[in-house]
């Protein structure tokens, strides 16, 4: 038998292109690096407490549980069409609302001052993370039904403000967490303005958000000594500037290519939950200014492949999602960094993908998943 030119060969039907390959590559070595951070960050707590009997290992076992759990539904998301989450938005949506308002119940937990989280059992789950990514999904799916409205103010701003924007800043007050309300007000902005929305609603919006922002803090008084020690850290160093002057130390110390892995000084109890709200400092220690501007890189290239997949997709919905899910991933990422390097108050934000968090890490590559799927049609849709 005569054997077929592999230009004669049918291409197979059905089949789908692959998904964006440096996307995929980026958040993995991301979430590699941070799966070794949680390990050397979080041995001294994990070490010294009775409650894990020893074992140095515990916050990296866990996580790591945690990544198989969010590469398969990572898998999973990237195999579902993208407009199957339009059609379900709404209940994902009321959803979130409902388990964040189960915060305030006695099914909330409180840990380190704050009743944040759920206790499901097998873990503690944080319904803030999965209000963030159902708040973008249901905004996109909200603007690609009404893109023609979203310059009028009643029918189209107004109305994303009153059913998405304040029942979320609402609940995420109702737990005293103004740093999750501020990181999702700003994506849920970006958003609004790439779906053109005014400028003139979306500055005043912005003006009476910051001016609500600096009220609550002001009738708080840890909260407003978080704006004045930000203004100088080292003028209560000892006291409530204590976090940041250590988390600058470590970024301090690291130089250029770092003090080594396991070799932070600023780990052993002087910077307090450094493996998730001051990671960064510790990888920065240990790394030094080499390691950091590697992780930037690779920050750097999921903004750039995400607003790029948002550019080519193929409907207004795929557009938005993309950047509300780009937009989600950099914005926290920017406040944490900005955090632990003293250039904004302190606010409790995790670094995505890095930090431990069960919730978070489950959630953001979720919604990574949803991101690839986007690039596999997009793809799909060019060929």
């Amino acid at each position: 038998m005569e054997k077929k030119e592999s230009g004669d060969r049918k291409k197979p039907r059905g089949k789908k292109p692959p998904v964006d390959f440096v996307l995929l590559a980026a958040i993995i070595g991301i979430i590699v690096i941070g799966l070794v951070m949680v390990f050397s960050s979080s041995w001294p707590d994990a070490i010294s407490n009775p409650a894990y009997k020893g074992d140095g290992m515990h916050f990296f076992k866990r996580q790591l549980v945690f990544f198989v759990v969010g590469l398969l539904g990572m898998a999973i998301a990237s195999r579902i069409d993208y407009r199957f989450w339009k059609r379900i938005a709404p209940v994902m949506y009321v959803c979130s609302l409902i388990l964040g308002a189960a915060v305030m119940t006695p099914l909330g937990v409180e840990l380190n001052g704050a009743k944040r989280w759920i206790n499901v059992g097998v873990t503690l789950l944080m319904p803030s993370d999965i209000m963030k990514i159902s708040a973008v999904i249901f905004l996109a799916a909200f603007m690609s039904r009404r893109k023609r409205k979203m310059k009028k103010f009643g029918d189209g701003f107004l109305y994303a403000m009153l059913i998405i924007a304040i029942p979320c800043a609402i609940i995420l007050g109702l737990q005293s967490d103004l740093g999750t309300s501020g990181m999702l007000g700003i994506t849920l902005f970006i958003m609004l303005f790439i779906g053109g929305g005014r400028m003139t609603y979306l500055a005043c919006t912005g003006l009476l958000g910051v001016a609500a922002g600096g009220l609550l803090a002001y009738t708080k008084p840890y909260r407003w000594r978080r704006v004045t020690t930000f203004l100088d850290p080292f003028k209560d160093k000892y006291g409530d500037g204590w976090q940041v002057v250590q988390s600058l130390y470590a970024i301090g110390s690291g130089g250029v290519m770092g003090a080594g892995l396991g070799q932070s000084k600023q780990k052993y109890y002087y910077i307090p939950e450094p493996y998730s709200d001051f990671i960064f400092s510790i990888f920065a220690e240990e790394f030094g200014f080499l390691g950091v501007a590697i992780v930037l890189g690779l920050y750097a290239a999921v903004a750039w492949r995400g607003f790029k997949i948002a550019i080519s997709a193929k409907d207004s919905f795929g557009s938005y999602l993309a950047v509300g899910i780009t937009s989600l991933v950099m914005v926290q990422t920017a406040i944490h960094i900005a955090v632990v390097s003293s250039s904004m108050p302190a606010t409790g934000i995790t670094m995505p993908f890095m930090s431990y968090g069960g919730t978070s890490l489950v959630i953001y590559m979720f919604a990574i998943g949803i991101l690839l799927n986007i690039s596999r049609n997009m793809k799909m849709n060019r060929s």
